[in-house]
């Protein structure tokens, strides 16, 4: 049994390890992100400010939140413009992850007019999308504070983003799941279906997978929870079970794996799936249906020299 425990004990350390790596990004990946994001707009030339504005035009602009939520991707939001010109300044009046109500100034930004009105739309998109996943994650934390259960998010992201995504979540103080199917073991119904059962999926991953990596098992009734214990698998996940039956399967599992829940999870039942006690649990809607923060960007009246 002790032997046991510090296998879970490993396994959740390397959980951990793969969400705090995402959470510090990877500045060459986002680099590449933007710089795709600017080429993607703006292609051959701005033909429409670069047929108005003149070349050594200056301004000021700053970034407002239109309504209350969760600041993320500010450095993101900064690159983008200093990509276009590496003189223009940009100062934050908040810190990444802070809270802010409707009305408040989040940076200015000064330098050259061509550069703001080129890279407004793609700084915006980074900075609401990844503002919106910060704000509905934290909305979700706030639901289950007080309890053990701590927030995943899923693969459910926008393609090539997921980066950007997972960092929002983690910003609004959830933590990340696997970042793909490479770094973690996630055996699904489909997979169990062509396997012929649990315990014969696990087999066969643990015969291909030589190194040590996190194995994690869906189920859908108690009877696949058992089966799943039996096979010494380090996260059991119940999907789309009732509270009843989660808080039967958190029991039997007994602490001898870890426990998520996932399915219909929304701001509403999270309490409820949380008091069970899960240690996790999923949420798909965090990244895949996000409502963006709303942030817009003004540009100050008075002339430049």
């Amino acid at each position: 049994m002790k032997k046991r425990l510090i296998t879970i004990q490993k396994s959740i350390i390397i959980l951990h390890k793969i969400s705090n790596e995402l959470s510090g990004l990877n500045k060459k990946e986002v680099d590449r992100i933007i710089s795709f994001a600017l080429k993607e707009d703006i292609g051959s030339g701005d033909i429409t400010t670069n047929s108005i504005i003149a070349k050594d035009k200056k301004s000021t602009a700053y970034f407002l939140a239109k309504e209350d939520g969760v600041v993320a991707g500010l450095t993101m939001a900064k690159s983008v413009f200093t990509k276009l010109d590496k003189k223009i300044i940009w100062k934050s009046f908040v810190e990444e992850g802070d809270k802010v109500s409707a009305g408040t100034k989040i940076a200015i930004l000064k330098g050259s007019y061509r550069a703001m009105l080129t890279g407004e739309r793609t700084a915006l998109n980074i900075l609401q999308r990844v503002s919106g996943i910060a704000t509905l994650t934290s909305q979700f934390v706030e639901r289950v504070r007080g309890t053990k259960a701590k927030i995943l998010d899923t693969r459910k992201t926008v393609p090539g983003l997921r980066l950007l995504d997972k960092y929002g979540v983690k910003i609004g103080g959830g933590k990340n799941h696997r970042s793909g199917l490479y770094d973690m073991v996630l055996i699904k119904d489909n997979h169990i279906k062509v396997a012929g059962s649990i315990t014969s999926a696990v087999e066969q991953v643990r015969k291909h997978v030589k190194r040590k990596i996190i194995i994690e098992v869906e189920t859908s009734n108690l009877e696949e929870v058992r089966e799943a214990l039996d096979s010494k698998v380090d996260i059991i996940m119940l999907d789309n079970m009732n509270n009843d039956m989660m808080k039967e399967a958190v029991k039997i599992i007994n602490g001898r794996a870890k426990v998520e829940a996932s399915g219909n999870i929304k701001l509403n039942n999270i309490r409820g799936v949380a008091e069970t006690g899960v240690d996790f649990i999923s949420i798909g809607v965090l990244t895949h249906s996000v409502k963006a923060l709303d942030i817009n960007m003004k540009f100050e009246n008075r002339k430049e020299k």
